[in-house]
């Protein structure tokens, strides 16, 4: 059990060199992020569709939507859809605008607010990140895990200026969640912020649902273990879900939905599940009987099991990834071609350079961890983070947008190893072999640096001379670029028109429900299945076909985009259809066009149906 108090954790007399070290990294990555990104910004919202809807959601909240009410009614078809994501996220925000909106015109406050809130979050995560690494390690761990987690933050899109979806907070609750399971002094504390990060998590996002299970079998796992050494901090862990969990509920949940079960939100499935074993476990702690290790795992698999029973009973169809029930022409005209929605098979099969880049840093955390466990050093931060990590690679395997969660939990047992390697070429400088196994665990231990690699085996140096140039081309493009349907010429044109319902292609309905008053068929949102379905069909459909789809659906506009990946999609898809018409410049007498002031790719037609 001597592996139980590690070096340097949990003394006071770290804590004041964690803050503050904490503070200087996170305002120098801040100082990166900005340098880098907002002297080429040509928009203050961030490139994610996400983050563009995000905004839409908040300003229907400051405009005066209910709290309660999620739907978007601008969005799909009759009655709007009803979105899943939680105001848990839009609030601060909206708040930030708020307070911002105080001292400058309202477009400069929403400017000041996407800006600031992910630079915000930088914080939370840095500080989770070095208290993990100081529990599994040393005051040079948690320099390392710093260090790794800034290059981390600066090369991944999720805290950019204006990135405002809800990744970037997951992140932080599941960094937090992995530093509370980690103390070695089984605190209330740690364990109160780690059942608050799962409940908030729950709520946020379903994505990472799978995490939080993991996190709670952790808890009955160690309980089973330790006993009474871990039995308070695994009822005040229980607790506290269970009581944030009920108060997120009531407190973001409309009364009308109480018993609906969703998969893609808190609902009562998930609201049940997780309170049927928070509950079970925190009376499991408080038995007679239970210095027995015997019967702590008999009461722990009772838990499991009803746990079990109650998904079957309550939420069978959340067993399942929601997005399987998707129309199997969304599959093949939109979903295949979402990034983080692929398998690892298709990451691969698609676009093998970037493989590495997702998978090979959590791949190797688990060796590492596994190779810890069996020589039994420090086993249990590493069994922790063994089965956190290993859960976050198995969702990426499934959806390759797991594995930025793998990667973020790989940098503290990483960041003890470089540190050790570091220690021993420096006490060895001679043996160079020691020196390069430092060098090279530095370099495997980066996300970025095996997405570089990559190109460069895979598509070799012109590769990686492409990718700059691409990324140059990219930071330099200006909304005035005649070929983009983002320029603001064709949505001060489109506004222009009198209120309608507007047919384009997903990627372009958030943006367009963002610059104009006009309601949009389509969005990149699984539960806009009809309002997607019914624009596809258009685009299928032969002219004469086309004009009964948009009849039936009351479009009054339809926005073209020759050069959108899913325009092109749909044209080849059909080629007697009337997307792959348009393509060739055959536009049916019904599509009136309207003349765009300015340099625009975007064409916009009045439908004038007979």
């Amino acid at each position: 059990m001597a592996d139980l108090i590690l070096p340097g954790a949990s003394r006071s007399s770290a804590t004041r060199p964690l803050i503050v070290w904490t503070l200087v990294y996170s305002l120098v990555t801040m100082a990166a992020l900005a340098l880098l990104n907002l002297p080429g910004m040509t928009d203050y919202v961030g490139t994610d569709n996400d983050d563009v809807m995000r905004l839409v959601q908040v300003r229907d909240l400051l405009a005066g939507q209910s709290w309660f009410d999620m739907t978007q009614y601008r969005l799909g078809l009759a009655g709007g859809t009803l979105m899943h994501w939680s105001r848990l996220v839009d609030l601060p925000i909206a708040l930030l605008i708020k307070f911002f909106a105080q001292i400058v015109p309202m477009p400069q406050a929403e400017a000041l607010a996407l800006m600031v809130w992910p630079f915000l979050l930088i914080l939370p995560l840095m500080a989770a990140i070095a208290v993990a690494a100081r529990r599994i390690g040393d005051a040079v761990t948690m320099h390392l895990a710093l260090m790794l987690t800034s290059v981390f933050v600066i090369t991944v899109n999720r805290f950019l200026p204006g990135s405002i979806d809800h990744h970037n907070v997951q992140l932080v609750l599941v960094a937090t969640i992995a530093a509370g399971l980690l103390d070695p002094a089984r605190g209330m504390a740690s364990h109160v912020l780690a059942g608050l990060a799962a409940a908030l998590a729950i709520a946020i996002g379903a994505e990472t649902t799978p995490f939080v299970a993991a996190a709670c079998a952790t808890v009955g796992i160690l309980w089973a273990l330790e006993g009474a050494a871990y039995a308070r901090a695994a009822r005040t862990f229980s607790l506290t879900l269970l009581v944030s969990l009920s108060v997120i509920f009531f407190a973001t949940v409309p009364p009308a939905q109480y018993a609906a079960v969703t998969c893609d939100s808190l609902s009562i499935g998930f609201y049940a599940v997780v309170g049927i074993g928070a509950a079970a476990l925190f009376t499991a702690t408080q038995l007679p009987g239970m210095q027995d290790p015997r019967l702590r795992w008999v009461v722990l698999g009772v838990t499991g099991i009803l746990v079990a029973v109650g998904a079957l009973v309550i939420a069978p169809q959340c067993l399942q990834n929601p997005l399987n029930e998707l129309d199997p022409l969304l599959h093949s005209l939109w979903l295949s071609g979402v990034i983080e929605a692929q398998s690892f098979r298709d990451q691969l099969a698609r676009e093998p350079s970037a493989f590495g880049g997702f998978y090979a840093v959590g791949f190797f955390a688990i060796g590492v961890c596994i190779f810890r466990i069996v020589n039994g050093d420090r086993v249990r931060g590493h069994a922790i983070m063994l089965g956190l990590i290993a859960v976050s690679f198995l969702i990426a395997l499934i959806q390759v947008r797991g594995a930025i969660f793998a990667n973020l939990l790989s940098i503290p047992p990483l960041a003890l190893l470089i540190g050790e390697l570091r220690r021993k070429a420096r006490e060895a400088p001679e043996q160079l072999g020691t020196g390069l196994l430092f060098a090279l665990a530095a370099f495997l231990s980066v996300p970025s640096a095996w997405a570089l690699f990559g190109v460069l085996f895979v598509e070799g140096t012109a590769g990686v001379t492409n990718r700059m140039k691409g990324l140059a081309q990219a930071s330099s493009a200006t909304a005035g670029d005649t070929s983009s349907c983002d320029a603001p010429a064709g949505f001060a044109a489109l506004n222009a028109l009198p209120t309608g319902t507007v047919v384009a292609t997903s990627d372009l309905g958030p943006k367009i429900l963002r610059f104009t008053r006009h309601r949009v068929l389509s969005g990149p949102y699984h539960r806009n299945q009809g309002g997607m379905l019914t624009e596809l069909h258009v685009g299928l459909s032969t002219p004469g076909e086309a004009a009964a789809f948009l009849r039936g659906s009351g479009a009054t506009i339809l926005v073209f985009c020759p050069t959108l990946f899913q325009t092109e999609k749909v044209a080849a898809a059909k080629t007697d259809g009337l997307y792959a018409g348009m393509m060739k410049g055959e536009v049916p007498a019904y599509l009136r066009p309207v003349p765009v002031d300015g340099p625009s790719g975007m064409q916009i037609y009045r439908i004038e149906l007979a």
